[in-house]
């Protein structure tokens, strides 16, 4: 009796990196080492001390790599706890200084870890959020920023503006809107998480009063991060209990963390020339396939000037289909990719991002993000582009039996 053979399924094509990416080899040896080790950073004995110079030596290597001085590296949970530290905290700062700051300027298409401490302070405290527009690319222009501050600088507790977005690609003009804020006297935050180790950050150089970082978006582990936080910059803790990092975030740091953090991110960093290079050559192929397909249409920044978005995110609208099935036809393709939609309490709803944009609810609601890493090759698209065709097609059936079926009351003949 004969045995039938299988031929192996093919390992799925990941190009969600914006969402995480996978941990590098050097950084999971950097923990491995480090949790080899016992000892509490804070210590006095041989193996607290131990640890210690591990931590320092990561928070070292880290500034380096960032353009920061070591004492402005405040280690957190990850990118969220390091916005909401730096939104609540320097909002807080600067209201016990002057009660009259009480605005918040936020663009339209921070990430929700900026937008929502922001409407938290603005729903359950007596903050005033003052919304930023962005253009049909997603940029924010500096003299809106300008005329903003002009009219009220006194009125201002913070600006927060990302660096990078994470949806479409889009580089801020950073170091400009920092310019504007220090000229008024109004801190400058800015959500880095989806630049750093995939642009030059340097955070000296930018201006700004605070940045987040986030580890697993550059070949590190999750659940860690970073507020680079000027001397300068007064902070109100969220958390207490010991006054660790800089009397401004409590609790035991995460050693081997903050290890592999920073071994990832100077391997990032180190190899960003030539990975820059290598991803936006993926990203301009990849959008070429896409924008064959009739009715496909690429945004953000990447329409105007690859320069001036992220190399590895290829962002697009398709037409006549909505984002999540393209997502699931995609998924059972073997391609894992983003739907350019947010899903709240199991009802899909239009990005925030692409409607500040000024995009229409359905053209948004039919988004797909695609996001390369250090793991992605040449046949990694070619996989892509072997099924996008069909898969579209099938997305676009699928929308019309759905119109069809609305428009009968769904009963079926």
């Amino acid at each position: 009796m004969s045995s039938l053979s299988s031929t192996p399924k093919r390992k799925p094509v990941y190009l969600d990196n914006a969402a995480s990416t996978a941990l590098v080899p050097e950084a999971a040896a950097a923990m491995t080492a480090a949790w080899a080790q016992p000892g509490n950073p804070s210590s006095l004995h041989g193996s607290g001390r131990a640890a210690r110079r591990l931590l320092e030596e990561s928070r070292e290597s880290i500034a380096r790599d960032l353009g920061a001085r070591p004492s402005e590296i405040i280690f957190t949970g990850g990118g969220t706890e390091a916005d909401n530290l730096a939104i609540k905290g320097i909002y807080d700062a600067r209201r016990r200084e002057d009660d009259r700051r009480r605005k918040i300027l936020i663009s339209a298409v921070e990430h929700h870890a900026v937008l929502d401490p922001a409407q938290w302070l603005a729903d359950d405290g007596d903050a005033e959020l003052v919304v930023l527009p962005v253009d049909g690319h997603g940029f924010v222009d500096p003299e809106t920023v300008g005329a903003v501050l002009a009219d009220c600088a006194d009125e201002v507790a913070l600006i927060s503006v990302m660096w990078a977005n994470n949806e479409v690609g889009t580089v801020q003009p950073i170091a400009a809107i920092a310019a504007v804020g220090a000229e008024y006297g109004v801190p400058v935050h800015s959500d880095a998480v989806a630049a750093a180790g995939h642009l030059p950050v340097d955070f000296a150089a930018s201006g700004l009063s605070a940045m987040s970082v986030a580890a697993h978006k550059f070949g590190g582990p999750q659940g860690m991060g970073a507020l680079l936080l000027r001397r300068d910059v007064a902070c109100v803790p969220l958390l207490h209990g010991g006054g660790h990092e800089r009397d401004i975030r409590s609790g035991t740091q995460a050693v081997a963390a903050a290890s592999g953090m920073a071994a990832a991110l100077h391997l990032a960093v180190e190899s960003l020339d030539t990975e820059v290079v290598r991803l936006a050559a993926l990203r301009d192929r990849l959008a070429e396939v896409l924008r064959a397909i009739p009715g496909v249409r690429a945004n953000g920044a990447y329409v105007i000037d690859a320069d001036r978005t992220l190399p590895g995110i290829v962002h697009v609208s398709v037409e006549g289909c909505e984002g999540d099935s393209l997502l699931m036809l995609l998924d059972a393709k073997g391609v894992e990719c983003s739907a350019g939609s947010a899903c709240n309490a199991g009802v899909a709803a239009a990005s925030h991002v692409l409607l500040a944009m000024g995009m229409d609810t359905a053209t948004a609601r039919g988004s797909l993000r695609f996001s390369f890493g250090t793991n992605n090759t040449e046949e990694d698209v070619d996989v892509v582009a072997g099924v996008i065709g069909e898969v579209v097609d099938r997305a676009r059936a699928a929308g019309l039996l759905s119109a069809v079926g609305a428009r009968t009351g769904g009963v079926s003949q």
